[in-house]
């Protein structure tokens, strides 16, 4: 124990380290989901960003059919006669349409599921800050000001960063 720091500054520390780590924990565990599941949806085919097509695992292009502004989606649908021949037809779909992919448009900074996400995150950073400032007001020492005021200075700011990400996409619609 720190001499000359009361135990509740330094329970107080604990848990709002833990929020922090539980929200820190949360933006990493939204963001590999978002990424797996992108993976997962598109598998086997590669995006090529020059020409704006998809290939897939055969050779072939899915082009751009269609514009989803208002969802923000893009979509891409390959030959029918293409894949129609294809040997992988039945592994890849059952359309005789052609192979189609959805493409998000936004990144995933901008969308809905990670200000969803970012805001749990910031409701627990805003937890931790508020705890902290209350032990602040009980615990008026030097030395607890001091632990507090060590945890609440990178705390704030990683908090409004998070909360300057947060609005931006707001603003920009």
């Amino acid at each position: 124990m720190i001499e000359g720091v009361h135990v509740e500054v330094l329970l107080a520390s604990g848990y709002a380290l833990f929020l922090v780590g539980v929200a820190v924990g949360l933006e990493w565990l939204a963001r590999h989901s978002h990424r797996r599941s992108e993976h997962y949806r598109n598998s086997g085919f590669t995006y090529k960003r020059k020409m704006d097509v998809w290939e897939c695992p055969t050779g072939h292009h899915l082009t751009r059919v269609e514009t989803d502004f208002e969802r923000k989606i893009a979509r891409y649908r390959a030959p029918a006669h293409k894949c129609n021949a294809c040997h992988c037809k039945k592994d890849c779909t059952d359309s005789d349409n052609g192979r189609e992919l959805e493409s998000r448009l936004d990144a995933w900074v901008q969308s809905e599921l990670n200000r969803f996400h970012r805001g749990i995150s910031l409701t627990l950073l805003l937890l931790a800050v508020l705890l902290l400032v209350v032990e602040m007001f009980r615990h008026q020492t030097m030395r607890d000001w001091l632990v507090l005021a060590v945890l609440l200075v990178p705390i704030g700011i990683a908090g409004s960063r998070y909360f300057v990400s947060f609005t931006e996409p707001a603003k920009k619609h």
